[in-house]
């Protein structure tokens, strides 16, 4: 079996985020490695076999979503938690069903990753039964948030095209794009 490194991997084309998380969590002394595209990431993740992946949703050319089963062929046992500026409970399970152990929203700060990886391990010592009783406490959702679930649906059957959900959605690519800016409402 593969050893399984202490190091951070993140993965996102915004290279000023990239640099800007990277450097924040080298100052908190974690071991960071980190990419701008899915080929270098899979690169690394099998080089250095990560325990701990941040994957943005939306790379330049492909789809976290997409990369994320492959990361996980790589490395099983590794800890990914998907980050991105349009949250949806649609993409978030999505996410959980293809191995992502947690989904953090941007602007994400280093403490906010810190926290979700320790959270995520936390979660794995917790009774299953105390989350069942939270989500039947759960308030009904509200028609803009199902709006944007049916959006974020829609947009991650076309792998995140906007111009094929524009027109699957029968709306205009720009009030999509719009729509797609905004935070999801509660």
């Amino acid at each position: 079996m593969a050893t399984m490194s202490k190091e951070f991997l993140l993965i996102d084309d915004d290279e000023v985020f990239l640099a800007t998380m990277s450097r924040s969590l080298s100052r908190r002394g974690e071991l960071v490695l980190s990419a701008n595209n899915g080929e270098e990431a899979l690169r690394l993740v099998a080089e250095k076999k990560p325990s701990r992946i941040l994957l943005d949703l939306n790379l330049e050319e492909e789809s976290g979503l997409q990369l994320l089963p492959q990361i996980l062929k790589l490395h099983p046992v590794a800890h990914v938690i998907l980050l991105t500026g349009y949250a949806s409970v649609a993409t978030a399970v999505e996410a959980m069903k293809k191995g992502a152990v947690n989904y953090l929203c941007k602007p994400a700060t280093a403490s906010d990753v810190l926290a979700a990886f320790a959270a995520e391990s936390a979660d794995v010592e917790n009774d299953s039964s105390e989350n069942e009783s939270e989500e039947s406490e759960m308030a009904p959702i509200s028609i803009p948030r199902l709006e944007w679930e049916h959006i974020q649906r829609v947009l991650q059957e076309n792998d995140g095209n906007i111009s094929a959900t524009a027109r699957a959605l029968g709306m205009h690519r720009r009030t999509l794009q719009r729509k797609l800016q905004k935070r999801s409402p509660k």
